[in-house]
């Protein structure tokens, strides 16, 4: 499996008809602000360095941010959070992402979700989220130096695992549980949680720009 080759797969998916519909139907209304885009409206694949040791996962493609762009955490508040601090941290060359052609590379960081199909209310079901494990599954196999998993949520956290239970790892009884800030070792690999950062979070309390930063500085100090 090539990276060409996947991606290719994960843009043509078409296992989730719930979620097809909602993409296409977002695209075709498509928010009032945004109403001269053309919205990508399909599936989104992963984007950053192949040969990257930290693999962010988050939960799915926003409706109006990669459902939009065709690049994951792209051209929304989320974004705007995970890529500002990605800059801050020397995980990208710029502190915006705004489209795929705005000049964004990452540093030794890949990004993917998941879920690669905008859910409604940003619920993707068991059944859709299985359907997308084995991209994740083919991403952990071709991502051959990757060291630190940052999980954005509980969804991610727990689709993480369920992958690392599929490649065979020895994984503790119970499941540690996800809490903001968790770092974790599962073999080789560490995993570090955080809270997602929705508008949800961020405009609540519930995650600050100093808790934020707390888990990019940690990351930092991992790979260093």
């Amino acid at each position: 499996m090539s990276w060409k080759r996947l991606n290719s797969q994960i843009i043509h998916c078409t296992s989730c008809p719930r979620l097809r519909l909602y993409c296409q139907g977002i695209a075709r209304k498509r928010k009032p602000e945004f109403a001269q885009f053309d919205y990508w409206g399909k599936p989104v694949p992963g984007f950053g360095r192949i040969e990257a040791q930290l693999w962010i996962l988050g939960l799915a493609p926003g409706a109006h941010g990669a459902n939009r762009t065709g690049r994951m955490f792209t051209g929304d508040s989320s974004g705007d959070w995970l890529y500002s601090a990605l800059h801050r941290h020397g995980f990208s060359n710029q502190p915006h992402s705004n489209h795929p052609m705005d000049g964004l590379k990452l540093n030794n960081t890949f990004i993917s979700a998941a879920a690669r199909c905008a859910p409604p209310n940003n619920k993707p079901t068991p059944e859709e989220l299985n359907n997308c494990s084995k991209y994740l599954l083919k991403e952990f196999e071709l991502l051959k130096r990757k060291k630190l998993f940052l999980v954005l949520g509980k969804i991610a956290f727990d689709s993480l695992f369920k992958l690392l239970k599929q490649k065979g790892f020895e994984l503790p009884r119970p499941l540690p549980r996800f809490e903001h800030g968790l770092l974790y070792q599962v073999d080789s690999y560490q995993i570090l949680a955080s809270y997602h950062p929705s508008r949800q979070n961020t405009n609540t309390g519930v995650l600050t720009p100093q808790m934020w930063d707390a888990i990019f500085k940690k990351a930092k100090t991992i790979l260093t």
